[in-house]
């Protein structure tokens, strides 16, 4: 094995103890969700419902090379195939923590916005009034 741990490190390996090579992978990988659900209508609706895990399963493929990059370092720090193992457990369960409080603070933001009446027309200046 050409790790510097044993696989039953990586399998209790959990991400909010930082490690030096995986934290700034994961924080990469979870940088590029957190931009595109709120980049795509129908994760962010997922997002607004509380579903992390299918907000970002929406967009998910765009930040593949993100992932590839940190289940690839998890392979050659804790052995061949534990970096995908990590993802689909550790990882996953994480992101949906780590997206809800990222991301509800906007959702909600987005959401008083989106609220307020539309201006009334007799608000606007004379010269930006429709002709009649």
């Amino acid at each position: 094995m050409f790790g510097l741990g044993s696989v039953a490190e990586a399998a209790g390996r959990n991400p909010v103890q930082p490690h030096a090579v995986m934290s700034p992978l994961e924080r990469a990988a979870t940088d590029c969700f957190a931009e595109t659900v709120l980049s795509n209508p129908t994760a962010t609706r997922h997002a607004r419902a509380g579903h992390w895990y299918e907000a970002a399963g929406v967009t998910g493929f765009l930040c593949r090379p993100e992932v590839d990059a940190m289940i690839q370092a998890h392979d050659r720090l804790y052995g061949r195939g534990t970096g995908a193992r990590y993802f689909q457990n550790a990882y996953t369960r994480h992101l949906g923590q780590e997206l809800a409080a990222r991301l509800q603070p906007m959702l909600e933001r987005r959401a008083m916005a989106s609220a307020e009446p539309p201006a009334d027309k007799t608000d606007l200046p004379d010269e930006d009034k429709p002709a009649q």
